[in-house]
């Protein structure tokens, strides 16, 4: 099950909500690197819209990410306190906020699609381990399982995965812990080494790597491959928001956060505005408080906003370049 793992150890990340595009993971694909597409928000439709103009563009071995459903059972009025919180906000924006939406109604229907049809390369999973009989039925189809861990414990609840993805805080979005909990968590360094002692399964590190050093440091720590994101979010294939974009080449952005303020769940992002306002207010609510924001974050792309929507980037986030993936490719490869 090794067959998929790229020519250069370089997989670009599954980034949700549009920014891997298909055109993105095909040329990440063509320069010897494994792009992704990222399901999470998508209908099955879409994805598997997504999946056949990935095969449209290239022959090569990519992936799909899914986000596990959410198990978090908020208090229905911590969500409409958070949702009058945002009314200002919408109102600046001439919008309203969302309809919260407690889980990913889709998940089963973007399984039974992946095993549907041919098999991609590689699934991965967010947020979770999927059952052990969903584990199954992609390895019987040849399709690899990579599932993505931030602390040793949930590595060792996933020993049936062919890799796992060891994602550290300083990952841009969302940190794919299994339960919405607080935390420090582990850096990708630490975590590599910590997450080894309890596995020989491969090891996809993530978070914060977005040069070929940092690359080279953690294929010495022991990893098979780096899992990079924000790198490519200011290149041509991706589909990230022109706002967003220039925000990651703006120099009045100083620092990231981690918040749940876009979505219930903590994500790293450029520290604007609107995480300042409401950061220390919101539930932990997800994906209800995604769907909540969801309006605003829209309304705030379409009027150039950066203050008003969800930067997301990783430490690194400096290193990113308005440059083709190739070619991001090659300056990641040791």
């Amino acid at each position: 099950m090794s067959g998929w793992l790229p020519e250069r150890p370089i997989v670009q990340a599954p980034m949700a909500g549009g920014a891997s595009t298909p055109e993105l993971v095909a040329a990440c694909a063509a320069a010897g690197a494994l792009g992704f597409l990222g399901a999470g928000y998508q209908t099955a439709a879409r994805m598997r819209a997504d999946v056949e103009a990935v095969r449209a563009l290239t022959g090569r071995p990519f992936g799909v990410n899914v986000f596990l459903p959410s198990a978090d059972d908020p208090d229905p009025a911590d969500i409409a306190a958070y949702r009058t919180r945002l009314l200002p906000d919408a109102a600046r924006l001439d919008t309203e906020p969302g309809v919260p939406r407690a889980r990913d109604d889709d998940f089963d229907a973007k399984i039974e699609a992946l095993l549907a049809g041919p098999p991609v390369a590689v699934v991965s999973f967010t947020f979770g381990r999927p059952a052990p009989e969903v584990v199954r039925a992609f390895q019987d189809a040849g399709t690899a399982v990579v599932m993505t861990v931030t602390s040793p414990d949930e590595a060792r609840q996933c020993p049936d995965a062919d890799a796992l993805c060891v994602q550290g805080v300083e990952a841009g979005a969302h940190q794919g812990t299994f339960t919405n909990a607080e935390g420090a968590g582990f850096g990708v360094r630490e975590l590599v080494g910590a997450v080894r002692e309890v596995t020989a399964q491969p090891l996809i590190a993530a978070g914060g790597l977005g040069t070929r050093a940092h690359v080279a440091e953690v294929l010495a720590l022991g990893a098979v491959a780096a899992q990079a994101g924000t790198a490519f979010l200011r290149s041509p294939e991706s589909g990230a928001s022109a706002v967003h974009k220039a925000a990651l080449g703006d120099p009045r952005f100083t620092e990231t956060t981690l918040t749940r303020a876009f979505s219930g769940r903590f994500a790293r992002g450029l520290t604007n505005r609107f995480i300042l306002r409401h950061s220390d207010a919101v539930p932990a609510a997800y994906p209800d408080v995604h769907y909540l924001t969801s309006p605003l974050r829209r309304a705030a792309a379409a009027r150039g906003d950066a203050d008003g929507l969800n930067l997301w980037a990783g430490t690194s986030w400096r290193t990113a370049a308005p440059i083709p993936a190739p070619e991001i490719v090659a300056a990641l490869t040791p």
